[in-house]
């Protein structure tokens, strides 16, 4: 994983984190369409990303090694 996904999926961790603390003071319709417009897209968004910087990662570690 590189440095830059990670910081990625630790920075969604750590929203997440603040979100579910958020929700416990936070709990009614506007919070869980918040969540259901805002959240979980970006959840979804960086672990689809997170995975195509893997492939990314992988094509371009193979493409060094072919060229060398």
């Amino acid at each position: 994983m590189s440095s830059g996904s990670a910081r990625m999926l630790f920075a969604m961790r750590a929203l997440r984190e603040r979100w579910d603390a958020a929700i416990e003071q936070w709990d009614d319709k506007v919070a869980r369409e918040f969540e259901k417009n805002h959240i979980e897209p970006l959840d979804h968004m960086a672990t689809t990303t997170a995975r195509g910087m893997a492939q990314i990662s992988e094509i371009l570690q193979k493409v060094r090694h072919d060229c060398s």
